[in-house]
């Protein structure tokens, strides 16, 4: 959302790490492709000692082409931590900018896991690397806080060292072209914007579904569930840019204000409102997969959660009434993200002396990943007698219309880099999601096994079917 990034010394804390080496290195690289004339320097940093060529080798996996390792060689380098600490970086990176090798700009990427965050910004902020002869610019990776308390402690710890307008808390969600567009296909469209409220629509599905399972992250995954890693975070922030008013203006502050009173409005959620589950043996796209409690590094005995479905209400003119229903899941049937928007069927009944009329609600269906996209679903008439109603489709694809979509993580670098906070969450907006769903985390609810392959457990078809509805899955 943002224009050409500007000068400035990327810091990866963890630059050895999986982050770092998959998303962050391919990301800058892709942008130092676009802007040739962009005057940046990385400099990663790691626990371990090791020559900068053992390090270009490591990281340079996933950099494959001539182009991309020269980029690496030139723009990359390794600052070892063990024996040297922040302090030693400190010195490092004021090194390089009286010799004018880097500008005084700093972004300072915190690619860790979240066991180590608070004592990471401590000692950043310690060492002094809080402030520089430019800008300095901290990002943190979700999920940010394990609750409500751990939330608050963390904003206190780096409010500490960082002003909030200097914090960037990353969600690469919000980094897709299709999650931005949310807000342009709503506000820029009259036809979507006059019906955007509870006269039209009836409910609102948002459902991120996983075909994996919890692969290498079984350790931190079993310790933290669904709700945690995704509805708190990601299908979050999707209810709240399909919920939120039009801002003022779109700058980040307008954008983000609207946000958190989209918040504000949610209504606590009760017992009835949850299903959770866990997946068994099963198969996925025809290949045989274990369950859960049978994957490497799980408790045979874990009740942790892989699969939530929660219905929200929110307290607002616009959307009283309204329920929006979030699904999320591992090992479930299909990898999808997407948003149904269910309008209320037509209340005349001058179809119903017809025996073969089935009318159907009219929906809008966001398609954020894979195949982005949006499809309107319609009602026409079948040719010929008797009368019979059909349901058609206006579909429109952005690979289509503009090919490849951008990395998230070039955009929300470029964003952070041109001190744009439009798509990163405010302190605030942290505390208000935790607040709403700590209730749902701390509450004895039964977990519902169901097979993998699945589309979750017969309790969450239930939360839908009891008010008359049902999943559109695909």
């Amino acid at each position: 959302m943002a224009g050409r990034p500007k000068d400035h010394l990327f810091i990866i804390v963890g630059g050895t790490g999986d982050l770092a080496r998959r998303k962050l290195l391919p990301a800058l690289y892709a942008s130092s492709r676009e802007q040739r004339d962009w005057g940046l320097k990385v400099l990663c940093t790691g626990r371990r000692a090791m020559e900068q060529e053992e390090f270009l080798e490591q990281v340079g996996e996933n950099l494959q082409d001539p182009e991309a390792l020269n980029w690496l060689s030139r723009k990359v380098s390794y600052f070892s931590l063990k024996g040297h600490g922040f302090a030693g970086l400190r010195h490092l990176v004021e090194e390089w900018e009286r010799e004018g090798r880097v500008s005084g700009n700093r972004v300072i990427y915190c690619a860790l896991p979240p066991s180590v965050l608070d004592k990471t910004v401590e000692e950043l902020g310690g060492a002094g690397l809080a402030k520089g002869p430019g800008w300095v610019r901290l990002v943190i990776e979700k999920p940010f806080g394990h609750d409500l308390h751990s939330a608050k402690e963390l904003n206190r710890l780096i409010h500490t060292w960082f002003d909030e307008d200097q914090v960037y808390r990353i969600d690469h969600y919000l980094g897709k072209e299709t999650v931005q567009n949310l807000l342009f296909f709503r506000f820029a469209n009259t036809i979507f914007e006059s019906i955007w409220n509870r006269d039209w629509i009836d409910h609102v599905q948002i459902t991120v579904a996983e075909e994996i399972g919890v692969g290498t992250r079984a350790g931190y995954y079993d310790t933290v569930g669904a709700v945690r890693d995704m509805i708190q975070n990601h299908l979050t922030q999707l209810l709240v840019l399909t919920a939120m008013e039009m801002p003022a203006s779109f700058d980040a502050d307008s954008i983000r204000y609207e946000k958190v009173k989209a918040l504000k409005s949610i209504l606590p959620i009760g017992p009835d409102d949850v299903v959770l589950g866990q997946y068994g043996p099963g198969s996925v796209a025809g290949v045989p997969v274990p369950g859960y409690r049978d994957e490497p590094g799980i408790p045979h005995s874990s009740t942790c959660e892989t699969f939530a479905a929660i219905k929200i209400n929110m307290a607002n003119l616009r959307w009283q009434g309204v329920p929006f229903y979030l699904r999320t899941g591992k090992r479930l049937k299909k990898r999808i993200t997407k948003i149904e928007v269910v309008f209320k069927c037509i209340p005349a009944a001058l179809f119903q002396p017809f025996d073969s009329c089935r009318l159907e609600s009219n929906r809008l269906s966001i398609h954020l990943q894979p195949n982005e996209g949006f499809d309107l679903l319609f009602e026409v008439k079948r040719p010929g007698q008797p009368v019979s109603l059909d349901q058609r489709t206006l579909s429109f694809r952005y690979r289509d219309a503009f090919g490849e979509l951008p990395d998230p993580y070039s955009t929300l670098i470029n964003d952070i880099v041109n001190g744009d906070q439009t798509l990163f969450v405010r302190s605030d907006e942290v505390e208000w999601a935790w607040k709403i769903y700590d209730p749902v985390i701390e509450a004895d609810l039964p977990v519902h096994l169901h097979p993998a392959g699945s589309w979750g457990p017969d309790a969450a078809d239930e939360l839908l079917s009891r008010e008359g509805r049902r999943w559109f899955n695909p």
